[in-house]
């Protein structure tokens, strides 16, 4: 007895597979029937090539969708219906979780390329709001480098302890010299390795904006079928928003043949207006420290192509946080950053003169690293203050610690 036969067979026309079976006694007919119908068919012959898997987890970055985020623009009063639309890429969808990982590939693959890394000597320290060390240090554990990664004191614990579960070294720096202050710790720790060491410098590693020329730019212009008018993206590093308009509107210096002249929106927060100060423009309100995670690093990057950018657009922490909630609430879970850049990109769809506009956003990274922000101060104690309820009959709820049997 032969139980549970399974036989696919194709249909040498229309190729439709068929499923032939028996859960019970198997004949010898149906055997021979099932070898003539195979000796009859065309059998497809998948090669290895046509089976989409990755080799490595950093074969995994790149090609992330765009989500519509029309609901937003309604929820905060913009009228669609002159067919202005808001579309996020969904960076949050990378293997890291972040924009960071095109980076992270990039500037290791080019390192590697140019000879400048060794696996199980060469060292990767690296100054870092958080995202760009998690990439960093998912590609080191996955090709045999060491990693070292300073950051403000600031950053999440969530980030600091994926950075530690990949096998990373944390050095923490003070909260009120930001970047700067994690970047000079960075050069400390390199002179100290010697000729292991090594500093990728994503604030202007030629690598960074290229990934984004070659990758992010080249995405959203196939994804929207050329037809995106604005693009709004987070300033960190500055390479995200250099790289894609570079691609998009052209330039001379890369290579790139301009497409299409759309207009480039850099975001910066509220507190730290140094870009509009870089561009001649007037800071608003208080400067100092901000909330906002990833963005406003303290510097103005030498990788932002500030003759490429069109506008500024700031972002006070609050506006921030209150959209970043927001779109927890529509089932996107989000980070502070993804909050200021949505916040910037509905100003700019209520702009008379981006009515009926195509506009492209950037969701760089993922909602659940950002649980300890201050944003999540209200969630947090809400689930802490959380109670067990009892159980209905027949369990006896003195059981599980209540004064009577129903509780």
């Amino acid at each position: 007895n032969i139980k549970n036969i399974y036989c696919i067979v194709f249909d040498e026309k229309n190729m439709f597979g068929h499923i032939a079976s028996s859960s019970a006694r198997c004949s010898s007919s149906l055997i021979r029937g099932t070898k003539k119908l195979f000796e009859r068919s065309s059998i497809v012959n998948m090669q290895r090539a046509d089976l989409n898997v990755a080799s490595r987890p950093s074969d995994l970055v790149g090609n992330t969708p765009l989500l519509d985020l029309e609901k937003t623009l309604i929820c905060n009063g913009v009228d669609v219906s002159k067919g202005t639309k808001l579309y996020a890429k969904m960076e949050s969808l990378g293997p890291c979780s972040s924009v960071k990982d095109r980076i992270g590939r990039s500037m290791i693959d080019d390192a590697e390329a140019k000879g400048l890394l060794t696996p199980g000597k060469s060292v990767l320290v690296e100054p870092t709001s958080g995202n760009t060390g998690i990439a960093l240090a998912s590609i080191a554990r996955e090709r045999g480098y060491r990693c070292i990664l300073t950051m403000p004191e600031t950053m999440s614990v969530e980030r600091r302890m994926m950075l530690l579960a990949m096998g990373a070294e944390v050095v923490l720096t003070p909260k009120e010299t930001a970047v700067p202050g994690a970047l000079a710790k960075a050069h400390e720790i390199l002179e100290e390795l010697g000729e292991d060491g090594f500093m990728l410098q994503q604030f202007e590693n030629e690598a960074n904006p290229r990934v984004h020329r070659e990758t992010t730019g080249p995405e959203i212009w196939r994804d929207t079928d050329g037809l995106v008018d604005i693009f709004v993206s987070g300033v960190g590093t500055g390479g995200t928003l250099s790289g894609v308009s570079q691609f998009i509107k052209g330039s001379e210096k890369y290579n790139c043949p301009p497409l299409k002249q759309i207009k480039s929106v850099a975001v910066e927060p509220m507190e730290q207006m140094l870009i509009t100060e870089k561009r001649g423009g007037e800071k608003l309100g208080e400067q100092g420290p901000h909330k906002i995670q990833g963005i406003g690093a303290g510097i103005v990057p030498a990788n932002l192509d500030l003759d490429i950018v069109d506008q500024v657009i700031p972002i006070h922490s609050d506006t921030a946080m209150m959209m970043s909630n927001e779109l927890w609430m529509m089932g996107i879970p989000a980070g502070v950053s993804a909050g200021a850049i949505v916040s910037a990109s509905v100003q700019a769809a209520a702009e008379e003169e981006n009515e009926g506009k195509m506009i492209v956003c950037v969701l760089p990274s993922f909602g659940e690293r950002y649980f300890t922000h201050p944003m999540f101060a209200g969630t947090k104690e809400k689930a802490e203050g959380l109670v067990k309820q009892p159980l209905p009959e027949p369990w006896d709820n003195r059981d599980f610690g209540f004064e009577t049997a129903r509780g």
